[in-house]
């Protein structure tokens, strides 16, 4: 029963977000947080981690006048003897509540603090969670949610926050060093902090960090293509070539018997249907090396290629089987997953803007916060490939179906579709032109935001003592999780080789007062 509740809330979950780039966010995975008895190394009893603190932050740091807000941030001291580091933490696009795993000793985070004698910190990103400048995500308001600033937060935190710990007034950057750690976005965020404020973070982990900002990212689906059974990858390229085919050729009618096919012939719009067709491949962004043959992504590939007990070739089996079994698996499991109770065009389509979904400017809405950001400076749209390129994403989707989005969140801002600005960012933060002495680099083969990292294709950015890139065999931000660490040996070899690299680094710390 609480089975059946939890898939019913996810369901529910899913149905507020039609965006298919919403789905892929570069977000970090959460873990359980553990509710348990935490003391000093003296053995002084400590508040639990999901203690709540807060710091004044500023509004504007162009405009300091502006004033402060409440940024809340966690910590936990249980291995912190003095002398030792700050390790601080954002979770990035996302409500901190819930993250305070990231600052024990079940992450990477924690490891370093136990292993360094040190503290973690996990502070929330401005405009996420209840973090908020002012009380609603208008334009308007948002127009202070920049990479900036976000960087300028972490600094100005560093440098003025007296932490809640004994001496905690007395561990600035100039008298203890301090680590900034990222994943995801946040990776991203660790990385451009460490080009835009030298000096300040003595030492930096960058996890799955999605340094290159870039507008059409089909490159997402790249790994997804490459490391899911080949025979359902073969029957999806199928399906998407024979949908791209009758676009090519304006057959209406086919197109909406194939809509029919997967339950969703009421989808106006024939975007939003291709867009409703990335879903299932989204859902490769949760896996984890630990995660079974029962997460929902191998659900839907076993439903296309297992036919009375076997197994398809590597080929698959076909057009007409692969339409016919994910259109089976969209009506009697996907549908109700993503949908719940909502009629299609209400939960998938993009073109009403009245529905409340674009319209609502309440706080503690990391979509909509995140969707400025996007439509700003970050693009990372999933769009389909170039022509020549195997698909299993339809060429129907390209940039401005993301970009017509942000004129529906933000009417006030954006007149017509924008282009994110991502050779700007590129420029201003490096991208994959970064070269920072002391930060560690950890990628996974299989993260669909490889193609956005370091590690990207192509890319052979080169592994030094001075900057280590370091790439196992997981999925998105694994090497940030222990427990992955013990299930993969090749995302051992990846925490392991930080840890390293960071006692040498903090040993080599020196108090500039």
């Amino acid at each position: 029963m609480q089975a059946l509740a939890l898939l019913l809330l996810a369901g529910l979950a899913r149905a507020a977000i039609p965006n298919a780039m919403l789905r892929g966010m570069p977000s970090l995975p959460k873990l359980p947080v553990t509710e348990r008895t935490i003391t000093s190394p003296n053995g002084t009893a400590l508040p639990p981690i999901t203690t709540v603190y807060y710091f004044d932050q500023l509004i504007d740091h162009n405009n300091p006048d502006l004033g402060t807000f409440q940024q809340r941030y966690w910590m936990n001291w249980e291995f912190y003897e003095p002398g030792g580091p700050i390790i601080l933490m954002t979770p990035g696009e996302a409500d901190a509540d819930g993250y305070e795993a990231y600052i024990t000793n079940e992450t990477i985070n924690g490891l370093i603090a136990q292993q360094q004698n040190g503290a973690a910190v996990l502070i929330e990103h401005r405009f996420f969670g209840y973090s908020n400048p002012y009380d609603n995500l208008t334009s308007q308001s948002l127009a202070l949610l920049t990479i900036q600033q976000a960087i300028d937060d972490l600094e100005y935190f560093a440098n003025t926050a007296d932490l809640p710990m004994p001496g905690g007034d007395a561990v600035k950057p100039d008298q203890a060093p301090w680590v900034l750690i990222g994943g995801s976005y946040s990776g991203a965020l660790t990385g451009w902090t460490m080009v835009n404020k030298p000096g300040l973070f003595w030492a930096a982990y960058a996890s799955s960090a999605v340094v290159e900002a870039i507008t059409d990212y089909y490159g997402y689906f790249t790994p997804i293509r490459e490391y899911m059974p080949q025979n359902c990858s073969s029957d999806v390229e199928a399906v998407i070539a024979y949908l791209d085919g009758m676009y090519a050729a304006n057959d209406t009618a086919g197109i909406q018997t194939l809509k029919e096919a997967f339950g969703l012939g009421d989808v106006v719009h024939v975007d939003d249907f291709a867009s409703a067709l990335q879903y299932n491949l989204f859902e490769w962004q949760s896996l984890q090396p630990d995660v079974g043959p029962g997460a929902m992504f191998f659900e839907f590939c076993d439903a296309l290629e297992v036919k009375n007990g076997v197994n398809a070739g590597p080929e698959g089996w076909g057009l007409e089987n692969a339409i016919y079994s994910w259109g089976n698996f969209w009506n009697t499991t996907f549908y109700n997953y993503v949908c719940g109770y909502q009629d299609a065009e209400m939960c998938i389509g993009t073109y009403d803007t009245s529905q409340s979904y674009w319209t609502n400017v309440a706080v503690n809405d990391p979509n909509r916060s995140w969707f400025w950001m996007v439509c700003n400076q970050v693009g990372w749209y999933q769009v389909g490939p170039p022509e020549g390129q195997p698909a299993i994403v339809s060429r129907i989707l390209q940039p401005i179906y993301d970009e017509r989005q942000c004129v529906n969140m933000f009417p006030q801002a954006f007149a017509y579709p924008p282009q994110p600005t991502t050779t700007q960012t590129d420029m201003m933060y490096a991208g994959w032109d970064m070269n920072v002495p002391r930060l560690f680099f950890a990628n996974g083969l299989r993260d669909p935001w490889r193609e956005a990292t370091v590690s990207a294709d192509g890319l052979n950015k080169p592994n030094t003592a001075s900057m280590p890139i370091y790439e196992g065999d997981g999925f998105h931000c694994s090497d940030m999780i222990v427990e992955n660490g013990i299930v993969d040996w090749t995302i051992a070899v990846v925490q392991e080789a930080a840890l390293m690299y960071m006692k040498e680094w903090l040993a080599e710390w020196k108090p500039s007062t």
